[in-house]
């Protein structure tokens, strides 16, 4: 498959966030559940940015270190695991996955080399956009994730 990577940036935020070791990627979803359930009804700015940003240093088995943000409105308190706080602006090289998660990791490399052939430096953790998730569609076929390098 071929991707398109494009150069962007994503401007300062106030963000909801939980960081955590978790056993795979694929469970992922026990950091979104744990925010939900200690925030309740956050306003959610627009767009939201649904984002996982994964913290090690290249791909790990398990064991792995992410953390998940989302931009919210108005101030709120921390709370034991979610701590809410300002984000400042990133650039980052990135590429659009429309589909199931199948293809992440070929995704991750197109944009990766990209970054490497362009005369980019990474500049931070990779981290995903998720545009449409597993959250508003039980369709794999439907996901929408942009898949982020921080770059200088």
């Amino acid at each position: 498959m071929n991707f398109n990577v494009t150069i962007k940036t994503l401007n300062p935020r106030y963000v909801a966030s939980v960081r955590d070791v978790i056993p795979t990627y694929d469970q992922e979803g026990m950091l979104w559940e744990r925010m939900m359930k200690e925030t309740g009804n956050l306003k959610v700015d627009e767009p939201c940015y649904s984002i996982a940003i994964f913290h090690d240093e290249g791909y790990k088995e398990n064991d792995v270190d992410v953390e998940i943000q989302i931009s919210v409105k108005g101030n709120y308190q921390n709370t034991e695991h979610v701590v809410f706080k300002n984000v400042e602006a990133i650039t980052y090289a990135s590429a659009v996955l429309k589909g199931s998660y199948e293809y992440l990791t070929e995704v991750n490399t197109c944009v990766a080399q990209w970054v490497k052939d362009n005369g980019y430096q990474f500049a931070g953790a990779m981290f995903c956009i998720y545009h449409v998730s597993p959250a508003q569609t039980q369709n794999p076929d439907e996901m929408v994730t942009e898949i982020c390098f921080p770059i200088k």
